[in-house]
């Protein structure tokens, strides 16, 4: 896949409101199979599309990648052995250690790539509308359903969720948006109303768990409002937990499956897949990974010099 591909996918991504991250070489040092301007995207499981380097490069490019898409933060790294630069590391730079054999080096700058939040709002009362035109004043995705018309198919993980129904087939709607576990879920109305529904819902098997995510009421306490204050208050708390990273994003969590395996090449330290990807050897019955031919090598010549080898998920 060239620039331009790569360029086309992350539009294609962004339109479907998936997160990725963006890996650009910087800097090269050779020799290298990366390029200068070589690009890729990681996505949040980990799938690489594009070129940024080898099989030295991949593995360590992709782990970080899927950190800069959980902080949201992006990362400039200098992949080799800190040996090739010594003190010349600018300061913010993340150095991850690699052991290729070709002695090059990279500099890649990661940067993710985030969906606009996205609210969907349940109801049609006058409120609902206000804080629709407000979410979408902030560049947010605001997306206004009728009660009867709500199911989870309007809803994904990382949503945020604000029921204002007022009455009209709450306990249906409520029961919808907890199914579909969004990084928030808001009800507008009162102490007293909510505990009632919650009750309700309770009764009819929903988990404890499930109902303690359930914000009642929905927004910042203001007393007594208008319902145009009130859709103010709403979106002020979105905001204030979406700056405290304090959402319950369950689309950074890991995959249905889990996460592939990884483990640490025991000569090198480099993080590897624990798969027959990687150079693999059999010891007194355990597996060891290892980035490249020279770390195998060299763990066969004296396998007593180096420790155990670690594997994670």
């Amino acid at each position: 896949m060239d620039g331009r591909a790569v360029l086309e996918q992350a539009g294609e991504l962004t339109r479907r409101g998936q997160a990725f991250a963006l890996a650009t070489v910087v800097w090269r040092q050779g020799p290298s199979s990366g390029q200068q301007g070589s690009r890729a995207i990681i996505t949040e499981a980990g799938e690489l599309s594009g070129w940024i380097g080898g099989a030295c490069a991949e593995p360590a490019v992709i782990r970080e990648a899927r950190e800069v898409i959980a902080e949201g933060k992006a990362r400039l790294l200098l992949l080799g052995t800190r040996e090739q630069f010594g003190d010349a590391v600018p300061e913010g730079m993340t150095v991850v250690p690699i052991s290729c054999q070709s002695e090059g080096a990279l500099e890649v700058y990661v940067e993710p790539v985030l969906p606009a939040p996205h609210l969907v709002i349940v109801g049609r009362s006058p409120m609902a509308h206000t804080l629709a035109g407000l979410a979408s004043a902030l560049g947010w995705r605001a997306t206004l359903v009728d009660g009867p018309d709500f199911t989870t198919a309007d809803v994904s993980e990382r949503s945020m969720v604000v029921v204002a129904t007022q009455g009209h087939d709450d306990e249906r709607a409520l029961q919808q948006a907890l199914a579909a576990r969004p990084a928030y879920l808001g009800l507008v109305g009162s102490h007293r109303r909510g505990a009632a529904l919650l009750g309700y819902l309770a009764e009819r098997g929903v988990p404890r768990a499930q109902l303690d995510t359930v914000r009642v009421p929905a927004g910042l306490d203001l007393g007594r409002t208008t319902h145009a204050e009130i859709a103010v208050a709403v979106l002020a708390e979105l905001v204030q937990l979406r700056a405290a990273g304090a959402l319950r994003v369950g689309a950074a969590m890991p995959q249905a499956g889990g996460p592939p395996a990884e483990a640490v090449d025991p000569v090198c330290g480099m993080t590897v897949p624990a798969d027959a990807s990687s150079r693999n050897l059999a010891r007194d019955g355990d597996a060891y990974y290892f980035c490249c031919a020279g770390c195998l090598r060299k763990f066969e010549e004296d396998p007593a010099a180096y420790g155990k080898k670690e594997t994670r998920c």
